[in-house]
């Protein structure tokens, strides 16, 4: 398993689960997979970062990555 996730990875994920599961209500509301990963995907680009080691997502977020990488 990669240990470190880049950006574009995370991008990646974000619009598999929204194509999976596209935003609702009258908010655009996420799905919890998409949120969990747009957390940490903002804070990467807020403070210029290029990748992020897995270790540092939250459960939630591990998880949603996790699930999206067993995908196929």
């Amino acid at each position: 398993m990669n240990e470190t996730i880049t950006l574009p990875e995370l991008e990646q994920a974000i619009n598999y689960w929204r194509s999976r599961s596209p935003s609702e209500g009258d908010e655009l509301r996420l799905c919890r997979e998409a949120s969990a990963l747009a957390t940490p995907y903002a804070l990467m680009i807020v403070s210029r970062r290029r990748e992020i080691p897995r270790s540092e997502l939250d459960p939630a977020t591990a998880a949603a990555w996790d699930a999206y990488l067993a995908r196929a």
